[in-house]
């Protein structure tokens, strides 16, 4: 498996981008990225299927961090298709109705499937310890009370909990699309000022390291004077960066707890803008 993280999720924004520079509204959109998010995982999983893995560390980090990412968005793009085409009409309070009622659906699902499993608190608390249970191909254990489809996935290229990260992925793109429906004023102004400049920004090192950078800017008290929370800075750069961070709350907690140095990523920006510096000399 040659495609790296970064890779595929740079492949991907770069056709998110060329699609939505073409696209002449969103159904157009969702139906072309969803086709080509098919054709993508279908590709990897025959190049997986041909070449398998060279050892299990890079058959868990396949399965627990490629595969959801393209197989999450393409079940957030197929259903944003499937929401836009069942729209009854463009604007009005039953267009409100219809989206406030898909967003209390979602948390619903959210509520009833998702948040209290204890996989999605293995998940979101960044543990490893049972990688080798839940991202290795083999090991789906039935004694579990499994969800049915279950019995319907290609047991040669899912291991049931790629796809569970999967679902945790879309539902958090469809929260914040459904919010943007429901109150357009969503998204920030800096956004709205210049989308299409924004279209080209997008975040390439881990969630971990940009909730690193919230937090140091909002221990510092350095946006708006200190008076603004941590949840409005975490929206601000989920939108300009289109990218789902979870629960920060819980990550900060874990960053408190590391071993060795707590801050790995401004650490990382230190000895870079220094060498930059130096270069320049």
């Amino acid at each position: 498996m040659k495609n790296t993280l970064n890779d595929i999720l740079v492949q991907i924004k770069k056709y998110e981008k060329k699609v939505s520079d073409e696209a002449t509204n969103l159904i157009d959109e969702s139906y072309k990225i969803s086709t080509y998010l098919r054709e993508l995982l279908f590709e990897i999983k025959n190049q997986i299927l041909k070449v398998g893995f060279e050892d299990d560390s890079e058959e868990i980090n396949f399965f627990k961090n490629i595969k959801p990412q393209i197989l999450g968005k393409l079940i957030y793009y197929n259903k944003v298709f499937r929401t836009e085409t069942s729209c009854p009409v463009n604007d009005g309070k039953m267009y409100h109705n219809f989206f406030s009622n898909e967003l209390e659906e979602l948390k619903l699902e959210y509520k009833e499937h998702i948040c209290n499993s204890d996989f999605h608190r293995y998940y979101r608390s960044g543990r490893t310890d049972r990688d080798s249970e839940y991202f290795m191909l083999g090991k789906i254990n039935y004694h579990n009370g499994l969800n049915s489809f279950v019995f319907e996935i290609d047991p040669s290229f899912s291991t049931y909990y790629d796809y569970k990260v999967a679902r945790i992925i879309a539902n958090e793109l469809l929260y914040t699309y459904l919010l943007e429906k429901i109150n357009p004023d969503y998204k920030s102004d800096f956004i709205l000022q210049n989308p299409e400049s924004a279209k080209e920004i997008f975040w390439t090192d881990s969630k971990n390291a940009l909730i690193e950078l919230i937090y140091a800017l909002y221990a510092s008290g350095v946006i708006s004077h200190g008076k603004i929370g941590i949840r409005k800075i975490s929206l601000a750069f989920h939108i300009l960066f289109r990218t789902p961070l979870g629960d920060i709350h819980h990550a900060f907690h874990r960053m408190k707890e590391r071993t060795g140095s707590r801050t790995v990523f401004l650490d990382k920006l230190k000895v870079a803008l220094e060498e930059y510096m130096d270069k320049d000399l």
